[in-house]
This record gives structure tokens, sequence and C-alpha cells, in this order.
């Protein structure tokens, strides 16, 4: 039994995640839901850029992306992946590491409907991570599907999400003299029989 209390309290770490998360929307200025998603690509290579994270379930976190970018060929060769979310205002990250699957189906046409028009658009017009001419190049892209598609697009066949299934989460929050809060929540198999323990600033 580890000594958590106050802001680590709770035996579901997707409600202290969700919790946390709710706290941030109130303080960060922008993108309170970011997070820093690591792959690694055919040769080990780690590779990491932002993502925005669009649902926290009860046993997963979804973000959404187009599934010819290099993370979508990552991760699904790798069929893992691992993300920080970090919040400056708030002193305190997430971090994640575990098994990702895809979220399709109407899940993924619901978020799609649910975005601006213009996202919807443009989620058709880029072909993600591919080498491009210019910046009129896409824009003449967007004028082509926005003609084609009209004011209520579907959601692109290679668009859609992921759900990173976590093995492990870890809850940190900053300490006076760097003497950090951090305890790690393990499953095995992704039973979520969850063991938690403090670790070490």
């Amino acid at each position: 039994m580890t000594d958590r209390s106050g802001i680590f309290a709770g035996d579901n770490p997707f409600v202290i995640a969700r919790s946390w998360l709710a706290e941030a929307e109130a303080s960060e200025i922008n993108d309170p839901n970011a997070i820093a998603l690591s792959t690694v690509d055919a040769d080990g290579l780690p590779n990491a850029r932002m993502v925005l994270l669009k649902e926290i379930e009860d046993a997963g976190f979804v973000f959404y992306t187009n599934y010819g970018s290099v993370k979508s060929q990552e991760i699904e060769a790798a069929g893992q992946a691992a993300f920080v979310m970090h919040w400056k205002s708030l002193r305190r990250q997430i971090r994640v590491r575990g098994k990702v699957e895809r979220v399709e189906g109407q899940q993924a046409d619901e978020y799609y409907k649910s975005r601006s028009l213009k996202s919807r658009l443009g989620a058709w017009a880029s072909d993600q991570s591919k080498p491009l001419s210019s910046r009129g190049a896409l824009m003449a892209e967007v004028a082509k599907v926005t003609a084609k598609h009209g004011p209520n697009p579907q959601r692109p066949p290679f668009w859609g999400g992921f759900r990173i299934v976590p093995s492990e989460i870890e809850f940190w929050a900053d300490g006076q003299f760097r003497l950090h809060d951090r305890f790690r929540w393990t499953c095995t198999n992704f039973s979520h029989n969850w063991q938690v323990t403090r670790l070490n600033p």
C-alpha cells in the first residue's frame, strides 16, 4: 500500500487522469490536452511529436490522425507507443506506455463530424507526412476537395483514431527542492489489476 492522498488518491488511474486534465483545462492557456507522442521506426530510432488527446476512456487514451502518416505507420508496425502529458501551470505530468489499437466505425465518425468543416476538409486534403511542393499546392488541394465533398464530408477512409491501452501509467507532481512525488501504476497482460509503486524523484 502506498501513501497516496490528495491529487494522487483513488483506485482508478483513468479517473485520476481525467481529473488532472479537467484542472488543466482551467489553467493552461493553449491545448491542455496536448501530448508528446513517441514511436519508433523500423530501425528502432525514436520519433516524437505533439498531438491532441481527444478522450480518456475507461481503459485507454484516444487520439486521431491520418493513417498514412509516419506516426501511424510506426504505431502499426510496432503495435505500441508512449506519451507524456505535461502541464506547466499545474507542475504535473502523466506518462503512459502501452499497446495501440485502431478506433474506427461509429466512434471515429462521430468525432470527425464534431470537428470544424475546415478541419474535416483539411483531413481530406493533406497527404500527411509526404513531401509538399508549396503552401499554394496545399490550398489548391483544399479547394478541390471542398468542391468534391461539399459542406458535409464523410470521414476519409485513411483517417481515424488510435487507442493506447496502457500497461504503465505514471503520475508526477513537482515537489519542493526537486523532491517530486511519483507514482507508477503497472498491470500485466493489460488486465487492469493495477499495482501502484511510489518512485524516487
